[in-house]
This record gives structure tokens, C-alpha cells and sequence, in this order.
């Protein structure tokens, strides 16, 4: 399976082209490949061969082929995301249809970054009649916490405020909790009692002067929006391009303005 991946929700982004193992059963599935009477009858359904696109990606899940990443440059992203990803395409020799399913970060982030990602996957998912995964930033990062349990994952919101997910992880699999936006003051107080994971250094910092376990990593990529978009996709998680939206977390400001105005 290949799955082209977008993430756009911080001060710079990226794309990646990713090839997977997709389990037979599941690619007839996903592309809507029913058996037909004829193949109930004589035992013979799932025989019917895959469509080259699904059949020629063949490499482990847990190590999916990174074809390439390509870094975007923060504030221009609406005039890179569609000329990068046909100059990514073009270089790898591979048609727009050779793709399988897209994944897209869908938040928490730049309210403008995120709408841009998402308006350009909604658009070729759109033509293409491919699916679309939905990935949280914040379950990436919790997926990076070296034990399972109870994780709390944490990315810097700006303005004195902590993007959270609590989430319980087992065995390559996490189950979301919570997902909420809090002052440092309280994230610092439900941190002391849980671990830490985060790709934001000074957070960390401010933290370890607390005394709290916290373990920070590298900044997410769209390869690893790619993987954890797989396996939803191989849950059945995924969205049409209407259906589709970003996870905001934080309200935007024309929501605060609207929310604060006293009625006459």
C-alpha cells in the first residue's frame, strides 16, 4: 500500500511517500473488492488478483519503505503543498493514482497550517476516490514513549498553554483518554503524576526543574503521520474528504471574540 502523507500543523512541515505490506483481505476491503456469488459458492473468494497499485507494495509494516521526505518551509504552504507533492510523484515515476490512501496531521497546531493540509488532501482524495486517515499529533507522540501504560503526551500551544493527550498505550496499540488544552501551571500538576513525552525541548526544560519524568524526542515527521495513518486505515479508521476535519483543541480567536461579546 502506498500512502502519501501530509503534516502542515507546525512552523514547518513535511511530505512523505510511504510503501507498506497490505494483507490481501484487507486491500480487497479498503477498495471495495467483494466476492461474488460465483467465488462463495466454489470457495475460491479473494482469489481475484489486487490492482497493481496494492499488489507491488510489498515490504513489512513494521518496516514500511520510506521512499522520500520532503521537508516544506514554514508560511508558504499553500503555494508548496500541490507543487511539491507532483514534483515527489513525478520523481519517484508514479502516477497520482498509484495512491492508495493519504494520512493527514489533523491536530493540534497552526489553525492556518492545518486548514491548508487538509484542503489539499480533502482535494485529491477528492478525485482520486481514495481514503483518508486521520492522525493526531499527540498520539504520535505518546506512540513514542519507550513503555506502555499511561502516557501524557504534551506539544507548546503558545500563550502560556500546553496541548495534552493522555493516552493508555499496549503492545504498538494507544487508546486516547483526553486531548485538552491547559495553562503550564496545570499541565505541571497533572504532570508530576504520570510520565512525559514531547518533541518541545524548552518544555522539557521547564519540567526537569520540577522534578518531572519526562522524556522528549525529535519532532514528529510525515512518515510517522504515514505509519500511524496504516494502521488506522487497516482499522477501517478512516474518512471521506467531506467528513474530514482538523483538531483544533484550542478555539480560534474569532470563536473567543464571539464567545466574549455581551449581548445588549
Amino acid at each position: 500500500m502506498l500512502i502519501l502523507a501530509v503534516d502542515t500543523s507546525g512552523k514547518d512541515g513535511s511530505l512523505a511517500l510511504v510503501r507498506f505490506e497490505a494483507a490481501e483481505d484487507h486491500g480487497r476491503s479498503l477498495l471495495g473488492l467483494k466476492p461474488t456469488e460465483q467465488e462463495v459458492a466454489t470457495g475460491t473468494a479473494g482469489s481475484r488478483a489486487l490492482p497493481t497499485a496494492l499488489k507491488k507494495h510489498s515490504v513489512s509494516p513494521r518496516n514500511p519503505e520510506v521512499l522520500e521526505i520532503v521537508a516544506l518551509e514554514g508560511g508558504t504552504f499553500s503555494a508548496q503543498l500541490i507543487p511539491q507533492i507532483s514534483a515527489l510523484l513525478l520523481k519517484h515515476s508514479l502516477p497520482k493514482n498509484d495512491i492508495d490512501a493519504f494520512a493527514v496531521a489533523s491536530g493540534p497546531g497552526s489553525f492556518t497550517g492545518l486548514r491548508v493540509g487538509l484542503a489539499a488532501v480533502k482535494a485529491l482524495a477528492e478525485v482520486l476516490k481514495k481514503p483518508i486517515a486521520s492522525v493526531s499529533l499527540l498520539e504520535i507522540v505518546a506512540r513514542c514513549a519507550e513503555k506502555g501504560g499511561p502516557v501524557i503526551a504534551a506539544l507548546d500551544a503558545g500563550r502560556g498553554e500546553v496541548y495534552v493527550g493522555i493516552y493508555e498505550c499496549r503492545d504498538h496499540a494507544s487508546s486516547a483518554v483526553a486531548e485538552e488544552l491547559l495553562t503550564f501551571d496545570e499541565f505541571r500538576s497533572r504532570a508530576s503524576v504520570s510520565r512525559v513525552v514531547t518533541p518541545d525541548r524548552k518544555l522539557a526544560e521547564r519540567l526537569k526543574e520540577g522534578n518531572i519524568n519526562v522524556t522528549t524526542i525529535p519532532q514528529p515527521r510525515a512518515d510517522a503521520v504515514a505509519r500511524l495513518g496504516f494502521e488506522k486505515i487497516k482499522n477501517g479508521e478512516v474518512f471521506s474528504p467531506e467528513a474530514l476535519d482538523a483538531t483544533y483543541i484550542r478555539r480560534t480567536d474569532a470563536e473567543i471574540m464571539r464567545s466574549s461579546r455581551v449581548p445588549r
